[in-house]
């Protein structure tokens, strides 16, 4: 059996029409498919269908399968017979909303529900000029189970962008045998300058897999401003793929033998002193 995976980014733009938003997303799935026969994943944004801001999350909210957006991506994984890793959309679920990325099936049955843990909360300078606030918390709901889908071969784990800042998360990951993590991810134009490669690089070198951020495009006349530059680094903490800062699609083939190398050749895991660690832990 095949130890690879051709996946695509798709980095789109997103403005305050969802339909169009989603039209535009399954359109480009459909051409990506047809020029790489090849592709078995697509990946999305984080917050690909809906403007990502606080006074937007509860209107464009939709519940978890039967919205129509996730309708259009269940239907597009099982007309192209590939798995999609959805970005992420507003939720609801009674009196409650999520940040949640969902995962297809390439017959197009709902596989994962992640629901963003840990909400992104940001307080920089806000009484000068360019300052930015923001708080998930004061709408959306924070989920509270890992997600991990087999996707062919490999077990993927799924966060959604403020999740990567947490090596906790990714450690678990790994321990359950995961060989990449997918981060859908709508990083500021604030924190990516500063952290965006930095955190994908640690967390990959920490655990020794393959690390996948997709953004959405950058719009500076938004209220919230991405950062772009979707992003594969691969298990050596290399940055094996990158987009710039507009609407960009990457299709790359991922070697998941380069994980096992890693391991076999720096062996960190078998020399992890968990005795010592054990013992810290019940003096603390």
């Amino acid at each position: 059996m095949s130890n690879k995976l051709t996946l695509a980014m798709l980095q789109l733009p997103v403005g305050r029409d969802v339909s169009a938003n989603v039209l535009r997303a399954v359109r480009s799935v459909k051409k990506l498919k047809a020029d790489n026969p090849k592709l078995q994943l697509a990946i999305l944004p984080e917050s690909f269908n809906a403007p990502y801001s606080q006074e937007d999350f509860p209107k464009f909210a939709e519940p978890v399968p039967e919205g129509p957006t996730c309708q259009a991506l269940s239907k597009l994984a099982r007309e192209l017979k590939i798995y999609i890793i959805g970005g992420s959309i507003v939720e609801r679920e009674g009196d409650k909303l999520y940040n949640t990325c969902t995962v297809w099936a390439a017959d197009g049955s709902l596989i994962g529900r992640h629901r963003k843990i840990h909400l992104f909360t940001m307080s920089i300078d806000p009484e000068n000029a360019g300052g930015v606030e923001f708080d998930e918390a004061a709408v959306l709901t924070a989920g509270s189970e890992v997600t991990v889908v087999q996707i062919g071969q490999q077990k993927v784990g799924i966060g959604i962008c403020h999740d990567k800042r947490f090596d906790e998360l990714a450690r678990i990951y790994r321990t359950m045998g995961c060989s990449m993590l997918v981060y859908p991810s709508a990083f500021c134009i604030c924190q990516g300058p500063m952290h965006w490669e930095l955190l994908q690089r640690a967390r990959a070198t920490d655990n020794q897999l393959f690390v996948v951020t997709c953004s959405p495009a950058r719009d500076n006349m938004s209220g919230y401003v991405a950062y772009g530059h979707s992003m594969i680094v691969n298990p050596w903490a290399q940055v094996q793929r990158e987009a710039g800062e507009g609407c960009e699609f990457i299709v790359e083939e991922i070697d998941f033998n380069m994980v096992e190398e890693v391991r076999r050749q720096i062996p960190i895991y078998k020399q992890r002193r968990t005795d010592v660690y054990s013992k810290v832990r019940s003096d603390l």
